[in-house]
């Protein structure tokens, strides 16, 4: 299971998200670069954060409530806080980037419930 905690509080996602970008990413960066005497110089690094997650369930169906939608919408809302993430079996601290969220079914207004499902849509950075 997906989990995100913020200061002991966690939500269970489900494992039906798919995480976009996993292969995206290396954690090696590289600068080439010709000198004036056309020598060529080359710069190789590790990065230490800054890995991009994406996780998508708009089109595998992972549904999650109108209720989990508003716990994670608040805590979009944090600026600069860390949240620990456990996906593929790997906790990883994370900022949110973005949160989105569509209702599988279109209702009116005072249609809506705590049980609504909605399909969710998570940018998260690795820190």
């Amino acid at each position: 299971m997906i989990s995100l905690t913020y200061s002991g509080s966690t939500l269970q996602l489900p494992d039906r998200l798919i995480w976009t970008d996993e292969y995206a990413w290396s954690p090696v960066a590289s600068e080439v670069r010709w000198g004036t005497s056309g020598a060529l110089h080359v710069h190789v690094g590790t990065r230490q954060a800054g890995r991009p997650i994406t996780l998508d369930g708009r089109n595998s169906a992972a549904w999650i409530t109108r209720a989990q939608c508003d716990q994670l919408n608040a805590w979009a809302a944090l600026p600069g806080a860390a949240f620990d993430l456990v996906l593929r079996g790997s906790a990883r601290s994370v900022l949110f980037l973005e949160f989105q969220a569509d209702p599988i079914w279109r209702l009116l207004d005072g249609e809506h419930t705590a049980d609504l499902q909605y399909l969710p849509f998570f940018r998260f950075m690795e820190v």
